[in-house]
């Protein structure tokens, strides 16, 4: 899987990039996602991240991670659909914003490393861009679920 990364923080250090990197392809690998799939991550801190969640969510707050998934449809929104194309262009799952500001402070807040919340934080949005949401009980067991088991078999544990 190819991911772009943009660091707005110029605050992660190489290894945290590499580690976010190994751990989004260990968990493309866990979801049997197919290597010439595409996504982003950028890193930012709670005013940037809070500006986007206050124009795309409507809540003005800083928040932790925000993911645009490519691949849902909004309402009144047609599916693309290219008939003789089916091969010609990567899939893009879509976009990964992650405060680390909030990271940092989460982290401190739960007991365990920046390094573990920063995992856990680049999973929960992976997972949204695949399609896996907590808004109902069950949705919420199975994502949550299926998280932990990516961060457990990766050895990313609390």
């Amino acid at each position: 899987m190819d991911i772009s990364f943009i660091d707005e923080t110029s605050n992660l250090s190489k290894e945290n990039l590499e580690e976010v990197e190994s751990l989004l392809q260990f968990a493309a690998d866990f979801l049997k996602i197919s290597e010439d799939t595409e996504m982003s991550v950028s890193f930012m801190d709670n005013a940037g991240i809070q500006v986007i969640n206050r124009d795309y969510r409507g809540k003005d707050v800083p928040t932790d991670v925000i993911s645009f998934a490519l691949e849902e449809e909004g309402e009144d929104e047609l599916p693309i659909i290219f008939e003789d194309a089916a091969d010609a262009f990567p899939r893009n799952l879509g976009d990964i914003m992650i405060s680390t500001e909030r990271a940092a402070e989460q982290a401190a807040e739960y007991g365990h490393s920046f390094e573990r919340e920063l995992g856990f934080l680049a999973v929960h949005g992976f997972l949204h861009l695949n399609g896996y949401d907590h808004m109902e009980p069950d949705d919420e067991k199975e994502m949550f679920g299926l998280q932990k088991e990516i961060l457990d078999a990766y050895g990313l544990k609390r």
